[in-house]
C-alpha cells in the first residue's frame, strides 16, 4: 500500500509537530544549563525555523523511500 501526496504530507506535519512540541521543551530545559539565555519567543523562533527545515525534509524522504518501494513492486510484480 502506498501514500498519497497528501497522507505523506500530513503524516510528516503531525510528526514534525510532536518532535517540535519536544524540541522546544528541551531547549527550555537544556538552554539554561549550558549558560544560554533567550527569550521565550526565541525559543520558539529557533523551533519554528527547525520545524519548517523537519517538514520539507521529511516530505522528501518519504516521498522518495515511496517512490522506491513503488518500483521495486514493479519490478518484482514483472519478473525482473
Amino acid at each position: 500500500m502506498t501514500q498519497t501526496k497528501l497522507e505523506s504530507l500530513i503524516e510528516t506535519c503531525i510528526n514534525t509537530l510532536i518532535g517540535y512540541l519536544v524540541a522546544l521543551a528541551s531547549q527550555l530545559l537544556v538552554f539554561p544549563m549550558v549558560g544560554i539565555h533567550v527569550p521565550f519567543s526565541t525559543n520558539l523562533e529557533i523551533g519554528a525555523w527547525f520545524t519548517l527545515i523537519s517538514i520539507v525534509r521529511g516530505y522528501v524522504i518519504r516521498r522518495w523511500f515511496n517512490a522506491r518501494l513503488k518500483n521495486a513492486a514493479r519490478r518484482m510484480a514483472n519478473g525482473n
